[in-house]
């Protein structure tokens, strides 16, 4: 066997071990909703390493905005909002993925007029004000966005998206080795992590995941048919950037409603928290 075969044959077993490991689902287990087991395809990339790059994306991001003047103060209301409804959140995390115990969670509010939000990989989430002041968003709206995102983050969407491309690469190579000609190698696994667009499957995924997440948090899963039915009313044939096509709003709302029979209990025997209420401004002092 010549050093060709050796090496294709190395890949080849490399990739199915990593396609066999499987992480032990605790999620689903006697309550709530069980959407079963991540995909394989994630263990082909490390996950302290995409992980690693979200951080370094999320910082260059956050510069970026800062400069701009867009990145909300730490005393900012919205982001003091969005961050206690986080902190109710999170605590449920590990029970879809147990590594979220060790994330450096953050939350950062962006000044925009996008309506976006998004949760990279080891928890670092952001909100545009678009997405909170036109949809007038409930506490409960916001935990269902919130949940969503956080729930692309503990299925590691991106981390399998970023091993469906290391399969393409490795198909490559394997292909140039077989033929004589040369390669470069694997390069480095991520595209801006901020641009994905993530599947029909995913979508769903994260919805249901986040969904149970917000209900063991207090909030109302109901709230998932309002938030569908603004984000839909807001798209007006031009679906926002935070509004994947697919699948669409109605498919949503419909599996939404499909699921609240397991999740309702959740709500109701969880602890609710207060509601938001914004500051009331001081008045002005009068001569």
């Amino acid at each position: 066997m010549n050093y060709n075969a050796v090496l294709c044959l190395v890949m080849l077993t490399a990739v199915s071990a990593a396609l066999a490991q499987q992480t032990p689902n605790t999620a689903g287990k006697g309550d709530g909703i069980d959407v079963g087991k991540s995909s394989a395809l994630r263990n082909l990339v490390p996950a302290d390493s995409i992980e690693r790059q979200a951080a370094q994306q999320y910082v260059q991001l956050k510069r970026q905005v800062a400069e701009k003047k867009a990145l909300a103060p730490d005393t900012a209301p919205e982001l003091v909002r969005l961050r206690a409804i986080a902190q109710r959140i999170i605590p449920f995390a590990t029970r879809y993925n147990p590594r979220a115990a060790k994330w450096q969670w953050e939350v950062n509010l962006i000044g925009s007029n996008q309506i976006n939000a998004f949760c990279m990989p080891g928890g670092k989430i952001a909100f545009y004000t678009g997405l909170l002041r036109t949809l007038k968003l409930t506490d409960d709206e916001v935990a269902m966005v919130m949940g969503h995102e956080i729930a692309h983050a503990l299925r590691e969407h991106a981390r399998a998206q970023a091993g469906k491309n290391t399969l393409t690469k490795l198909g490559a190579v394997g292909l140039s080795i077989a033929t004589g000609g040369k390669y470069d190698g694997l390069v480095n696994t991520g595209a801006s992590l901020l641009s994905l667009t993530y599947s029909r499957s995913d979508e769903t995924d994260a919805d249901l995941v986040g969904l149970d997440i917000a209900s063991r948090a207090g909030y109302d899963p109901r709230a998932g048919i309002s938030l569908w039915k603004k984000m839909s009313a807001a798209s007006k044939g031009a679906p926002p950037q935070w509004l994947s096509t697919h699948p669409s709003g109605p498919s949503r709302i419909k599996e939404i409603e499909r699921h609240l029979p397991d999740v309702m209990p959740l709500y109701q025997r969880a602890e609710k928290p207060a509601p938001w209420k914004p500051p009331v401004a001081a008045a002005p002092n009068r001569p």
